[in-house]
């Protein structure tokens, strides 16, 4: 391991920031993207000798990816594996669970984080927790556009949907996709009041996700 970790030692510090550059439509909020994050370390990476390998591994009821990182030495380095539960068992479910899991293993194996394309840090607003929990407002729902707060609809039918029929952890995941800003967050919980069950179970999961990052 003495060759690869000196090489990737090397990489880290040429490593560039995940860029937020898509757009989700719904929202007109910005996301880091698979390839945005393959792109902030790849040539890094390379230069050192270094080359990405993401495979997948046998799963039954989702994705399970490992990041793994060979040397020209023949060492390799393994940033563990990551699974993420399928929010539906068809071919689109699954790619959007695999592209997930690509994105957040990388991100975690090479210690970077999304952030903002706004081309001016100094005026960059404070960074929110990935996992913060989600706390009701007053007049939440009245904070939103009408055109946004019917997609938000749409989302807590889905997040119901997910949290019984598959698992709480997929339908968390389908909330962390959209990318919801604060506002955005609040209306989707007040949405969910009439299902405490659903927002107990998606309490559980941001709590053991935090405890985890801790640990």
């Amino acid at each position: 391991m003495k060759q690869i970790a000196a090489a990737f030692v090397k990489a880290q510090r040429s490593f560039a920031p995940a860029l937020k550059t898509n757009t989700n439509p719904h929202f007109r909020s910005k996301y880091v993207a698979l390839d945005g994050c393959i792109e902030a370390v790849i040539d890094a990476l390379n230069t050192n000798g270094i080359a990405l390998l993401q495979p997948a591994h046998e799963c039954a009821d989702g994705v399970m990816v490992e990041t793994l990182f060979l040397h020209e030495s023949g060492e390799t380095l393994s940033g563990g594996r990551l699974h993420v539960p399928a929010a539906k068992q068809d071919p689109q479910g699954y790619g959007s669970a695999l592209t997930y899991a690509r994105r957040y293993s990388l991100m975690a194996a090479c210690g970077i984080a999304p952030e903002d394309d706004d081309g001016n840090a100094a005026s960059r607003k404070p960074a929110k927790a990935a996992n913060a929990p989600i706390s009701p407002l007053d007049g939440a729902q009245d904070r939103v556009p009408p055109e946004e707060l019917e997609v938000l609809r749409e989302l807590a039918a889905d997040v119901v949907d997910l949290c019984q029929k598959v698992s709480p952890e997929a339908a968390q995941m389908k909330v962390d996709e959209a990318n919801l800003d604060n506002d955005q967050k609040a209306a989707l919980w007040d949405l969910l009041k009439p299902n405490s069950a659903v927002r107990s179970a998606l309490k559980k999961v941001t709590e053991a996700r935090r405890m985890k990052a801790a640990a």
